[in-house]
């Protein structure tokens, strides 16, 4: 599958010798997938090209994606200039974090998105609010010849969590298709979304247990609320990365249409 007026990574890639490949802070699983799997596919496609992954730390449940152990910091990262910058799922500069200064130093910059309140911030800017997830958007960028079963485990994992596992309203019949496909690249589908979506660590069955327990409605039941503080976190043990699908979760309430979550930083 692909679509001849989206943007083609492998053009970007030709003539560089260097690339950083960035998202946006606290990454989540279409970011984190997003990024690894381009990373994957420079490393397997390009072996001139040396290659950066800048990000925060990744949630430990999607450590089994390949070369997770790559990531580095970017408050680590040198002077040194980069031939190009790939920002995915990120609306606007300051969401790169510590990243953002490679981004400001690099000869070209792209950005691969799927949100609508994207500033269209780089070089080009490839922004598309009916897509899925980024996930998706970076399938239609590879050549799917090249996309190996390491790869689709990201890009499967990124389009799962970002559509709520295929139930939100953001997800389309191209969607389901590029699921299709990636599965058929023979990965492990069940496993992924079993161990990274569903399964919990003890601790994080209690911090769901009391933004739940603490949750209220508002607007005749059409909208819930709920929030976690910085205390909430110490005492049950938790970071940002443990709270990720709770919103989803409210989500799932009856009666609900829109569901709202913070957490203090």
């Amino acid at each position: 599958m692909g679509r001849t007026d989206f943007v083609s990574l492998d053009d970007f890639l030709k003539d560089i010798s260097t690339v950083a490949i960035a998202g946006h802070i606290r990454p989540d699983g279409d970011c984190v997938g997003s990024c690894l799997a381009v990373y994957n596919y420079i490393c397997d496609n390009y072996p001139g090209i040396r290659a950066k992954l800048y990000l925060e730390p990744i949630p430990e449940k999607f450590s089994f994606l390949e070369n997770a152990q790559k990531i580095q910091s970017a408050k680590d990262a040198g002077a040194a200039s980069h031939d190009l910058f790939i920002a995915l799922d990120c609306g606007d500069g300051e969401r790169l974090g510590d990243a953002a200064r490679i981004f400001g130093t690099a000869k070209k910059t792209l950005c691969i998105d799927h949100h609508l309140t994207n500033r269209s911030f780089a070089d080009v800017n490839e922004v598309h609010p009916e897509a899925s997830s980024t996930s998706e958007l970076v399938y239609l960028a590879m050549d799917p010849e090249r996309v190996t079963e390491k790869i689709a485990e990201c890009l499967y994992l990124g389009i799962a969590h970002d559509t709520g596992i295929f139930q939100y309203s953001c997800t389309s019949p191209r969607t389901m298709r590029i699921a299709g496909e990636l599965m058929g690249k023979g990965i492990p589908y069940s496993r992924i979304v079993d161990e990274t979506y569903y399964i919990r660590s003890y601790a994080q069955q209690r911090i769901w247990g009391k933004a739940m327990a603490d949750s209220r409605l508002y607007l005749d039941g059409k909208c819930i609320f709920t929030m976690v503080s910085r205390k909430d976190m110490e005492e049950f043990g938790v970071t940002p990365a443990d709270l990720d699908g709770i919103v989803s979760e409210l989500r799932s309430t009856t009666g609900v249409e829109v569901s709202v979550f913070l957490y203090e930083l």
